[in-house]
């Protein structure tokens, strides 16, 4: 097992969304201030034969750099980095970002799972998961490990998402993650995991 950060902070944060996930990170993206310093790193299922627009979308309505993550992209904090369609998101030991075209999990690729398991080895206890709205049971495995490496984690009210499947299986799989409406996954974005000191 990797050294993980030394700090006692949270510096990253994990998302993951399907359906409806476009709606609900308009309601959380554009509250983070344009000096936000913690590193925000989402993983929407999308069409894996067509161009995102969810980039220029969200770059448009929000403060904080927004941009579609690069192979071997090295990690910046202040930043919101998106999987791109039909690639794996994953974050390597060194912090910097991996893309991958291994097999779809649960059928999609990007998987949440990949994504947020990659992310607690590399972050441990200075990561915070966050499972929005969506259709299946993608991100219940990846919140497990989060909250198994120490981290923090959260999970959109099942009856305040658009498709309630995906947090209520995050729930299911972290009893003890703090259930939220989005407005109040934002003021914990915004005024809370920044300021964390554990």
């Amino acid at each position: 097992m990797k050294e993980r950060p030394s700090s006692r902070t949270i510096q990253a944060i994990v998302i993951g969304a399907s359906a409806g996930a476009v709606d609900a990170l308009l309601q959380i993206l554009p509250q983070l201030p344009d000096d936000y310093s913690l590193t925000v790193l989402i993983v929407v299922h999308l069409p894996p034969d067509s161009e995102s627009t969810l980039v220029p979308l969200l770059a448009s309505r929000c403060r904080i750099n927004v941009k579609e993550a690069e192979d071997k992209e090295p990690i910046q904090p202040g930043t919101v980095y998106l999987a791109p369609p039909n690639y794996h998101l994953l974050v390597e030991p060194e912090l910097i970002l991996s893309l991958s075209s291994e097999e779809p999990v649960l059928f999609s690729r990007p998987s949440i799972d990949v994504l947020f398991e990659s992310a607690a080895e590399a972050y441990g206890d200075s990561l915070a998961g966050i499972v929005l709205t969506g259709g299946n049971a993608d991100g219940a495995l990846g919140l497990m490990t989060v909250e198994s490496a120490g981290g923090l984690t959260f999970v959109q009210t099942p009856g305040t998402a658009a498709f309630s499947e995906m947090p209520q299986a995050a729930l299911d799989a972290c009893p003890n993650a703090r259930s939220l409406s989005l407005q109040d996954l934002a003021t914990v974005l915004k005024e809370e995991l920044p300021h964390i000191r554990r």
